[in-house]
């Protein structure tokens, strides 16, 4: 059976997460939360919270055993833009993009 959980809107540019995400694929619940407790990232924080939110889906609403729990997927999609602009020169602007992501991890039992 598979678990998923997605936090929405996050304020981070996907780019800098997917390394995370990839190191992320596979590892059971417990690895997976040990490693984003100690990489010092921005990214980390935003997956352990989506991670956490997950696992406790698992237990409350499937009624899953949290050893027998992997990390089947981790997804950094990019969101849309914010934009702003930089005021320039004899009144011309800059424009500025705040990127926001989507992150979504799936977990499984391995019981398909």
């Amino acid at each position: 059976m598979e678990v998923q959980a997605v936090t929405r809107f996050a304020r981070m540019s996907a780019s800098k997460g997917r390394s995370l995400a990839r190191a992320l694929r596979g590892l059971p619940v417990n690895e997976a939360l040990k490693v984003t407790e100690l990489q010092p990232q921005k990214a980390a924080a935003l997956v352990a919270k989506t991670l956490k939110t997950a696992l406790a889906d698992a237990q409350n609403t499937a009624h899953l055993a949290v050893d027998a729990l992997r990390v089947k997927e981790v997804r950094i999609d990019e969101g849309p833009r914010l934009k702003r602009y930089w005021p320039r020169a004899r009144g011309s602007a800059s424009p500025i993009l705040k990127r926001l992501c989507h992150v979504k991890v799936v977990l499984t039992d391995g019981n398909d």
